[in-house]
Order: structure tokens, then sequence, then C-alpha cells
């Protein structure tokens, strides 16, 4: 049978067995990555100038003096000043495979391969197509009417794509409905829509917005009323002018709250009664519940109109229904993500829908319960210093002590010093949050992470006594 010189070039020996050579090196060096690691005092000076030096380049101090050497096993990661750390907040989502995985090394590897970096608009490769289609798979199964999915660089561009769409179906409609607490993105747009006023000080208003207050699972039957009316009220204030209302299934920089089928529905319902469209903002929930899409999650595929992807994924995404399909140039994008990118959310998604990760038994769950058990095992022994946890799947938080943003600062760069990188969410009170490797992390990781934290927050206590 004949084969395109690609096809011959990418099956040569030659090549499976250099890639085998990287893998076998790659496990070796691995191999010494067994724990939790102090800087080393030889690369300490030099690791703060690069620290400094970036900082300047960029514009603005860094969050974390974190500058990695490059390699990683799982939830581990070696930084550049020789430390190593346990990585629970995987670049808030991103690196859900963890550090330097067989797997993504090999996708990096026939990613490079190929002829192109990018791909694009004008130029795709037969990667994007498969990847496409696997998705819109997946998306359909339980009946939702998504059709069409919009590969993109950044969970950004995800979810400006679908404003985009949903303003062009619905023109000349203006505004947009969220919910208090919600983050969309830094854009122009989006930070206009995140319910953030820091995100937005000195920029112009771009978008109308009207939040609507999100569930409270300790009073489900009131915020659920209290929404309604919420959302009864903005559409009567301006009849006919919302084009879409923005559902952050969990809120994510909002603290980790998961909201509730029935609570959705019943928004839903009155927004379909009303001709406005519903958007599932999934860039931090994909992957992370017991099904691949939350909104599979929380049983709304029929509702749902435009999905946005993102951080676990890799390359990004926007899903739409055929009715929200565009005039063409309307979200035409010279890149719609790198070759290495694709070739890993090729990997990542097939990993998670024949992984075992789903399922109300499945991986993420047992790893969501085990973490919980920990912490509230530290909350039984240690009164006040750990509230919670909250979240779902691999959405998991803690609100230390009193919750203050100082508290919790000082708690997450503690952490960090102590060989465990978390991160914040939420606004009165706030929480230390973690995003774990589900792809690699381990129970034995986790219990690590936990006695660091056992280990960590009582100094907290005694210094803020002192």
């Amino acid at each position: 049978m004949k084969k395109l010189l690609a096809d011959s070039f990418h099956n040569d020996p030659r090549v499976a067995q250099a890639k085998q050579l990287i893998l076998d090196a790659l496990a070796d060096h691995q191999a010494k990555l067994d724990g939790v690691r102090p800087p080393d005092a030889d690369f300490k000076a030099q690791h703060e100038q690069a620290v400094e030096r970036f900082s300047q380049l960029r514009g603005g101090k860094l969050f974390y003096p974190y500058i990695a050497s490059g390699l990683g096993k799982g939830a581990l990661v070696e930084l550049a000043d020789g430390s190593i750390k346990y990585d629970f907040i995987t670049g808030i989502g991103v690196h859900g495979w963890g550090h330097c995985h067989p797997d993504m090394v090999e996708a990096g590897i026939d990613a490079a391969l190929r002829d192109t970096i990018m791909q694009g608009n004008l130029q795709q490769g037969a990667q994007s197509a498969a990847l496409s289609q696997k998705l819109i798979d997946a998306a359909r199964e339980n009946g939702s009417r998504l059709e069409h999915c919009f590969l993109t660089t950044s969970g950004a561009m995800a979810n400006e794509n679908a404003l985009k769409l949903a303003f062009h179906h619905k023109a000349p409609a203006n505004r947009v409905l969220a919910f208090e607490r919600c983050f969309m993105g830094r854009s122009l747009a989006l930070a206009q829509i995140t319910d953030k006023p820091a995100y937005r000080v000195g920029l112009p208003q771009t978008v109308a917005v009207d939040y609507v207050p999100f569930f409270d699972s300790n009073q489900p039957k009131e915020s659920t009323e209290l929404a309604l009316k919420t959302l009864r009220s903005h559409l009567a204030r301006y009849p006919g002018q919302h084009a879409v209302m923005s559902f952050e299934l969990v809120q994510g920089e909002g603290g980790y709250y998961p909201g509730d089928h029935d609570f959705f529905v019943a928004l839903m319902d009155e927004l379909k009664a009303h001709g406005v469209l519903v958007m599932a903002d999934e860039i931090q929930t994909f992957g992370r519940t017991t099904r691949l899409f939350a909104f599979q999650h929380f049983g709304i595929d029929q509702y749902v109109d435009v999905v946005t992807i993102g951080k676990l994924s890799q390359v990004c995404a926007t899903f739409f229904t055929d009715a929200l399909k565009p005039k063409p140039g309307l979200i035409s994008q010279t890149f719609t993500g790198s070759t290495s990118s694709i070739f890993a959310a090729s990997k990542i998604i097939d990993g998670l829908l024949h992984g075992g990760y789903f399922g109300q038994d499945g991986k993420i769950t047992r790893l969501h319960d085990h973490f919980v058990s920990r912490l509230e095992a530290i909350a039984d022994r240690h009164p006040g210093a750990v509230a919670g946890p909250f979240g779902i799947g691999g959405m998991i938080a803690f609100t230390p002590f009193d919750g203050a943003l100082e508290t919790v600062k000082k708690a997450i760069f503690a952490l960090y010093d102590a060989g465990v990188i978390a991160f914040l969410a939420g606004s009165g009170p706030y929480r230390v949050r973690f995003l774990m490797p589900i792809g690699a992390v381990t129970t034995d990781d986790i219990d690590a992470v936990c006695q660091i934290i056992e280990d960590t927050l009582p100094g907290l206590a005694s210094n803020d006594n002192s």
C-alpha cells in the first residue's frame, strides 16, 4: 500500500529507537527525584539573579521565585535553585499530567517531528481535525446539541470567541449575564465580566454586565429563589438586550464553590424562555469532575449553546451549536494552537476517557476523597487551623485560620518554602487552593503534601500570636 513520505518518516525505526532512548534516559534521571529537597546553596545566587532579571524583563515581580530547571516527575518538580517541590497548583491547572510525564514527552517528540511548530487558520495538520472530532464526540455523548469545535491558543481567546458567537447570533443584544464572584479572564472584554474591580482599573468599559448571585449549598432553595428573582429583574429591566449568560459551573478564583443541577436548570429554563443563550465556561472545570465536561457532571447537556475549555486540555477550544455557526472571518485566528499542544491534548483526552478517571468511583473521585479525608483529619487535630475543605473533584481548597488575605498569603508562601506549591482563591474568606496533577498524582503524594501542611500551619499560628 502506498504511503505518504511523512508516514515513512514518522514510522522510521530510527525515529522509534531515538524516542525510546530519550524516554529511557528520562526515567534514569527521574529516579533521583524522590521527594522534597531544599534549595542548593551552590545555585542560590544564580537563581536569585535570574528571578530578579526576569521580573524586570516582564515588568512585574514573579508571584513565586519559581524558575524551573526543566526536569520533574509527576507531582514533583525541580527548580533552578536545586530545590524539589510538590506542584499541587500545576500552573493554575495547566499541567494536569504533572511534570515530564512520559506521555507528554512522547507527544512533544512526535509534535517536534511535524513540519510546523504552530497550526492555524490557513494551515492545519491532520491532528487538529482528529482532536476536534474526538472532543465533539465526547461533548455529544449525552445528547448535547454541540456540533462545532474551534481550537484556540488560550482560555481567554476561547471565551472571547464564545462571546463573539453569542453577540453575532443575538444582535443587536449587547448585554451579558454572569455570576457574582465569577472569573472569566483578563482581556478587555473578559476583565469587564470578571467580578473583580481590581482587574479593570483604568480600563474602558467594553461590555455591559449584569450579575446574578451564585448557588449556596447551605441554603439551596433560598439561593435558587434569590438568583431567579435577580435574573428576572435584569431581564425585565433590559428586555431583549441580553445575548448570553456565562455559567462558571464551579467558581474557581471565586473560592471553589460548586453549583447544583436544580439551581442551573431553574436559571437556564428562565433564560431559554427569554431567548438568552447559555454558555458554560469550563476553562478550569474541564476534566476535573466525574465526567470530561462539568456540564455533563451536572446533567445540563441539553441546555448549553456554547462551551469553552482550557488549562488541562493544553490547546483550548470553543464548542457551539449549529445555530451559532458564524459567518467567515468572525473567529478566524492566525494561530489556533501549537502542534505540541495539539498532540499533548490528544494524549490527555485519551487518558481521561479510557484511564478510569470518571464516574462516582473513578480516579478523580478517589483522589478527591483521599485528599479531603486527610485535610479533615488535620482540621480535627488542629481546631481553627483548617476550615473546609471545599471544592469538587480535582479542585480542592481550605481556609486557614481567619481566612484573611494576609493569613492566606502567609500560608501559601510558607507551604512553598516547605516544598508544596499552592495558590489562593476566594475573598472574605480567602482560601488555599489546589489543582492536583490528576494524570500523575498518587495517594502517597497527597499524604506527603498533607504532612507538610500539618507541619507548616501550627508555625503560622505561633507567629501570629507572637
